[in-house]
């Protein structure tokens, strides 16, 4: 059976505080321990009040705290907002207080829009080739050394845990994909952000995977959007909010996650539900059987899902069922 994990973007319900949705994120982490999933990973996004997920590294310190085996990692770090021997040393600080417990999922996008991340840079430019040696550069201050110099030369990464994160490219293109492939590392893609080409991209990492010293055979994580409740009329009704706030991703016109009530009489609500997503609603055993369908398309080796709707008891009866019908 294949590995369940969760993704979390600690989002803040409308008229809520981002304490409160950081507490609701807490809680999620640990109903997804009980109901067995492998990993909780939470995001990186900057300078929008809707996200309360700015920081991985720290989220992920007080997730791992409050929770006891459920592994804890980012999704992900955005490696050019960051000096990699900073994200080393973080990471180094999690696995040494949490050994085995950490993931570190790295992508090469800014989480922001351009201002803010020159802002988050100090106006230090970086170019796209940057990213494969900077991710080098923190593998090799982890330990995992895979060319003659780097950092690695005059740094190391402390506090010395006795074991190291798991290092997982991230990515919604066939970059990424490739770089994971060849540095024989797990891959991690994102299929929830509704671009299209996950098939490619996943079959692009396999075609490209070498043995490394931390992986024998490719391992893919495919991310998806699912909601599941007793029937599919109400799935439907709790999935409103988060089709609209995709509507105004996508339209430039962010919304902030309003109730189901509330969401049916905005403007744009009708749009919303014509346009086309990737999302999987339903009964949780509608959802699973659309996950067995993402999973023999991808050749997945784990699922990770992200389940998006106003309320804290509705994600969380999601994954339960979810779960309960998976196995």
């Amino acid at each position: 059976m294949l590995p369940l994990s969760v993704l979390d973007l600690a989002m803040v319900p409308d008229g809520a505080s981002s304490g409160e949705a950081l507490r609701q994120t807490t809680e999620f982490a640990r109903a997804a321990e009980r109901a067995g999933y492998t990993r909780i990973w939470v995001a990186e996004h900057h300078n929008m009040a809707t996200v309360a997920s700015t920081t991985p590294g720290v989220l992920m310190a007080h997730l791992a705290a409050s929770t006891e085996s459920i592994k804890v990692g980012s999704g992900g770090v955005m490696l050019p907002n960051h000096a990699p021997l900073a994200i080393a040393e973080q990471f180094a600080l999690l696995e040494a207080m949490h050994p085995g417990r950490i993931d570190l999922g790295v992508g090469r996008a800014p989480g922001t829009d351009g201002a803010t991340a020159m802002a988050l840079r100090g106006a230090r430019a970086q170019e796209s080739e940057d990213f494969p040696r900077n991710l080098i550069d923190v593998m090799g201050l982890l330990g995992d050394v895979r060319s003659e110099h780097g950092l690695w030369d005059r740094f190391r990464a402390t506090p010395l845990a006795t074991s190291s994160p798991s290092v997982i490219p991230l990515g919604s293109s066939q970059f990424s994909a490739e770089l994971a492939g060849v540095l024989g590392l797990p891959f991690g893609f994102a299929h929830h952000f509704d671009m299209g080409g996950t098939v490619e991209a996943c079959e692009v990492y396999r075609s490209s995977f070498r043995p490394s010293p931390v992986l024998d055979e490719p391992y893919t994580i495919v991310t998806a959007s699912t909601l599941a409740a007793e029937t599919t009329e109400h799935a439907e009704w709790l999935s409103g909010p988060a089709r609209l706030r995709r509507f105004g991703l996508r339209t430039g016109r962010l919304v902030a996650m309003l109730t189901p009530e509330e969401a049916v009489k905005h403007p744009n609500f009708e749009a919303a539900q014509a346009m086309r997503v990737s999302s999987l609603v339903g009964t949780a055993d509608e959802v699973v059987t659309g996950m067995r369908e993402l999973a023999e398309r991808t050749q997945a080796s784990e699922l990770m899902l992200h389940t998006s709707a106003y309320a804290l008891e509705d994600r969380v009866a999601s994954i339960e069922a979810i779960a309960a019908a998976w196995t």
